[in-house]
């Protein structure tokens, strides 16, 4: 398991792989929305997937990375939200990944039915779907790891397990923290991650924060990555 900007390659290598991680996340343009896994298109394009708790910052940092204010709608409600949306990245006439934002979960004042049902779909979606190549977990840093997000991990656990999909977990709104309450929930956030790890898991973390846009450059750089691994120089 990797905490992101732990090496330091040198800056104009650095700063330009974050230039071109952050203009490929800006090509991001909306392309369907389903209610069921079914009704989504089958595709041999990577898909990453975005899941997080209501409240966690999800529809934020989909727009932070994408540097687009509106791209992942922010329901008033939270929770009301109950779409799988697909977007697409790069060339416009030959995209080559897709985001999938999942709805947001736990939040209370939804109705118990809505919320089963919900589960079922998110619990196939992360078992089954075919061209899942990676999922980027929101989690509040001042909270951090909810029953519900460790309920989440276990459903795409056996695939981070054999490297089949990769992980990602966003501390978010850390921008709240001081210093030594980033320290502690990193520290607490490993330890659940460590859960996960394998010689196959491709597992990582990191502080992210919309509002001071830090953390936004490594983590484009992370999901480039996944999906451009022909152009990822090796270490």
């Amino acid at each position: 398991m990797t905490e992101q900007n732990n090496s330091n390659p040198p800056v104009a290598d650095a700063a330009s792989a974050e230039k071109s991680a952050l203009a490929w996340t800006h090509t991001a343009r909306f392309l369907t929305t389903a209610s069921q896994l079914e009704h989504l298109p089958a595709t041999e394009l990577p898909e990453i997937a975005f899941v997080g708790r209501s409240n966690a910052g999800k529809s934020t940092a989909i727009n932070t990375l994408t540097q687009q204010k509106r791209l992942a709608f922010a329901s008033k409600t939270p929770g009301r939200t109950q779409h799988i949306n697909l977007f697409e990245l790069g060339p416009k006439l030959q995209a080559d990944a897709l985001f999938a934002d999942l709805p947001g979960y736990g939040y209370a004042a939804v109705a118990r039915g809505a919320k089963l049902r919900w589960q079922k779909v998110m619990a196939d979606y992360l078992e089954l779907r075919r061209s899942l190549a990676g999922v980027v977990l929101m989690v509040d840093s001042r909270l951090g790891f909810t029953d519900l997000d460790r309920q989440l991990l276990e459903f795409v656990a056996p695939r981070v397990g054999n490297g089949s999909v990769k992980l990602l977990v966003l501390l978010t709104k850390s921008d709240k923290l001081n210093r030594r309450d980033a320290d502690k929930s990193l520290a607490a956030a490993q330890d659940v991650l460590g859960e996960l790890s394998t010689d196959e898991a491709d597992v990582s973390m990191s502080l992210f924060s919309a509002l001071y846009k830090s953390g936004v450059g490594d983590a484009a750089q992370v999901l480039h990555a996944w999906t451009h691994p022909e152009e990822t120089p090796t270490p």
